[in-house]
This record gives structure tokens, C-alpha cells and sequence, in this order.
């Protein structure tokens, strides 16, 4: 049956593919205009739409962060600079609204990033009167201007603290500022205040304590600016970290075991630290000489608040480590439970993978396992996730097998009731 099934589908691919039909093969035969229109609007059933309206629905798309209908109607036309009557574009809405991936989508298609809103400000001033410090980290990467000044005479760095409210995203928004270089002494005309006098004003004692740190610093050659942020990394210190990126550091700077900034940083599980890196565009797939990276490290030290900030930076679940190995891995062999839970759930990286020496994440659990209440957890949760208990180890032992051996009563029971 299969094969005749098989027989049947490739017939109906070939005559699809304008192979054995009842057309010659070398027939020239083109399709009626409405049969080709009908294509078209299948493909992308904006194309066609006046210049005018596909501006507008971008707009609204914008507005619900409806990526895969912006890329539709970007395809088909749409300007990811137009403009409404309240001077909104696709553009700034994904600055204001901390849209990520739409403001990855408006620069990818042209986004002018010195486009400007009815207050005179800049997306990068949106973005920090919100506290987005992603969409800053992002917008320091071209070349918008850090110290553009509104029409309320703000620049960014002004509006991240006298809008802000002191709270981390507000720091982590601040510390992005100083390290993309903004200016730190000027003050806005209407009050005469400089930012780090409105930061005590307000209380913002971190904010002000990060300004400080900068204006004070003494200026560094590059090599001392790169020896600079590895140890900020090393030791966890964000403020440290911006000031060296300030002085000329390269984000991609290696110690002696060429472990970049990040890795180090998330070797530590030093968020805030980590958290500047990727926001600033460092890359989470630079591998040390041990094959670690910023990602494959959350699997030893079962840090999920560090796996959520590099995850964010989209990095490669498919590396593997010096034992050919997943981070799910070493995460289920060392027994944590929570990372565990948490990557089979938001990522892809595959629960099945098995390693150089044969062994699944499922396989680690059990066999270098204590059987214990954590490792307990960890195979109920591979298992949810769909592991297959019936892939075994170079020795042809089954995770069963192994329980059994080992005297895991609790494991045996789960792994004998799927």
C-alpha cells in the first residue's frame, strides 16, 4: 500500500512540476491572467493593494506586533518609513513598543532610523522613555544619533531618567547609553539639570551611581579597555563592563582561554552584566577552547535566569559541546530540574540528542544520576516532553535497564508507566 501511495503522490508531483501530463513536456502553454492573479493572492493576498493602503495596514500590523503580516505587506509594497496623520511609522511604533523583531524586520527593509516623531524625538529616545533597553542595545548598533535632542530639548539618556521609574529595565537602559558613548554632562535647556543630578533628584541611586562611575574613569588605550571588560565580565561589575565598552573595548574581546565577554558573564551567572552583552549584539555562539558557549554553560550551571537572557540573543541550540553534547545534557546529569522544565518548553534544542558516549539526556539522568527527587523530576519531565525511553546506550542498556540496576525504585516505576 505504502508504495503504491508513493507511486500515486510522485505522478501528481511531476504533473504539478510540469513533468508526465497530458501536456508535452516541451509545451509553452502560459496561464490565463485571472489563473495567474488567483496565484499571486495566494502567495501573498496583499499584492495589488494601492501603495496607500498597504502603508496604513502596516501601520495597524505595527501596532499588534503582527510580524508575519508585516513581512506580507512589505513584500507586497508596503514603506516601513510611511507615516499616519500622528506621525507614526512601522518603524518607530516597533521603538516605542519594544518590538524587537519588528524593528528587526523595519531595518532589514530600509527603516530610516533618523525618522522622527511629532515630539522631534528619535526611536532611540522612544525606546528609552519606555525602558526597552533591547530596542537601545539594537538602535546603537547603526548609526542613529545618540545625542539627538527633542522638542522638550531631551535626549535619550534625559528621558530615561526623568520619565523612567529607577527600575532595572531603566538601568539596564541607561547603562546601554553609556556604553554606546552618550553624552553624560549635557543638560536639557528648560531646566539646566544634568542627567546624573536628575538621577539623585529622583533617587535613582544605581542610575547615578553608573554615571558617576563613568564621568570619573580615566581613559583606557583599547588594550586596556579589552583587559578592562573581561574582568568586569569575570567579576560580575555591569558598570565596570559599560565604561570599558565606553573606552573602545571589543564585545568580542578573548582572555587566555578565549572566552569572550558573554561566556564569561554567563559562566558566573552574572545577569546584569550578561544582560548589557546582549543587548549590545554580542555574539552567544563564540566558543572557547573548551567548545563552551554563552549558551552551552546554562546547561552546567542550571541557571534559567541566565538561559532566559541568552536566549534572547537567539543563539545556535544545535552546538554542542566537547562530548558532543546538548546543554540538556549536563543540565539533566547534575539534576536541574527547573532549567530542564524550562528549556523543553521555550526552545528547540532536542531532547533525544545523544552524545559521544552514547548517551541521551534521559541516559544521564538515570546513569549518573542519585535516582533522588531531582533526577526524579528531570525524567518525568523528559519523558512529558516526548523522550524516548527506548534508546539505549552503546551497550544495548536501555534507561530501564539501568534504573533497575541502580536500585531507582521511583525511576523505574515512571520509565515503566511512560
Amino acid at each position: 500500500m505504502r508504495a503504491a501511495a508513493a507511486t500515486v503522490l510522485a505522478a501528481l508531483v511531476l504533473t504539478s512540476c510540469g513533468g508526465p501530463s497530458d501536456e508535452p513536456a516541451t509545451s509553452t502553454k502560459t496561464p490565463t491572467p485571472a489563473a495567474a492573479s488567483t496565484r499571486a493572492a495566494e502567495a501573498n493576498p496583499h499584492e495589488g493593494m494601492s501603495k496607500r493602503v498597504l502603508d496604513r495596514r502596516l501601520i495597524a500590523a505595527a501596532w499588534k506586533n503582527d510580524v508575519r503580516k508585516a513581512r506580507l505587506l512589505i513584500a507586497a509594497g508596503a514603506d516601513v518609513n510611511a507615516k499616519d496623520k500622528s506621525e507614526q511609522s512601522a518603524y518607530l511604533i516597533s521603538t516605542s513598543e519594544g518590538y524587537l523583531d519588528l524593528l528587526e524586520l523595519t531595518l532589514d527593509n530600509g527603516a530610516d532610523v533618523d525618522s522622527l516623531d511629532k515630539w522631534n524625538g528619535t526611536g532611540l529616545i522612544r525606546a528609552a522613555e519606555r525602558g526597552h533597553h533591547h530596542i537601545v542595545g539594537r538602535l546603537l548598533q547603526t548609526d542613529i544619533d545618540v545625542d539627538h535632542v527633542n522638542n522638550l530639548g531631551w535626549v535619550a539618556l534625559h528621558e530615561a531618567i526623568v520619565l523612567g521609574d529607577g527600575s532595572s529595565r531603566y538601568v539596564h537602559t541607561v547603562r546601554a547609553l553609556v556604553a554606546g558613548g552618550a553624552d553624560l554632562t549635557v543638560a536639557p535647556k528648560r531646566d539646566g539639570i544634568s542627567p546624573v543630578s536628575h538621577a539623585r533628584q529622583r533617587g535613582f541611586d544605581r542610575i547615578a551611581t553608573t554615571i558617576d562611575g563613568a564621568l570619573e574613569a580615566n581613559r583606557m588605550t583599547k588594550s586596556e579597555a579589552n583587559a578592562a571588560l573581561l574582568r568586569a565580565a569575570d567579576s560580575g561589575d555591569a558598570d565596570a563592563a559599560a565604561i570599558a565598552l565606553r573606552e573602545g573595548a571589543d564585545i568580542e574581546a578573548r582572555d587566555a582561554n578565549r572566552r569572550t565577554p558573554l561566556l564569561l558573564a554567563a559562566t558566573g551567572d552574572h545577569a546584569a552584566v550578561a544582560r548589557l552583552f546582549v543587548d549590545l549584539d554580542a555574539d552567544p555562539d563564540a566558543l572557547d577552547d573548551r567548545h563552551d558557549s554563552a549558551w552551552l554553560v546554562t546547561g552546567v550551571s542550571g541557571s534559567v535566569r541566565m538561559a532566559k537572557i541568552v536566549e534572547s540573543a537567539k543563539p545556535d541550540f544545535g552546538l554542542l559541546n566537547r562530548f558532543g553534547g546538548t546543554s540538556l545534557i549536563p543540565a539533566s546529569e547534575r539534576a536541574h530540574d527547573d532549567y530542564v522544565a524550562w528549556v523543553v518548553e521555550h526552545t528547540p534544542v532536542k531532547i533525544d540528542h545523544v552524545n559521544e558516549l552514547g548517551w541521551t539526556a534521559l541516559l544521564e539522568a538515570v546513569i549518573l544520576g542519585e535516582g533522588t527527587k531531582r533526577w526524579q523530576r528531570v525524567v518525568r519531565t523528559l519523558l512529558d516532553a516526548g523522550a524516548d525511553a527506548s534508546i539505549a546506550d552503546k551497550d544495548g542498556v536501555t534507561p530501564l535497564q539501568h534504573a533497575r540496576k541502580r536500585g531507582h525504585t521511583v525511576i523505574v516505576r515512571t520509565l515503566e508507566s511512560g
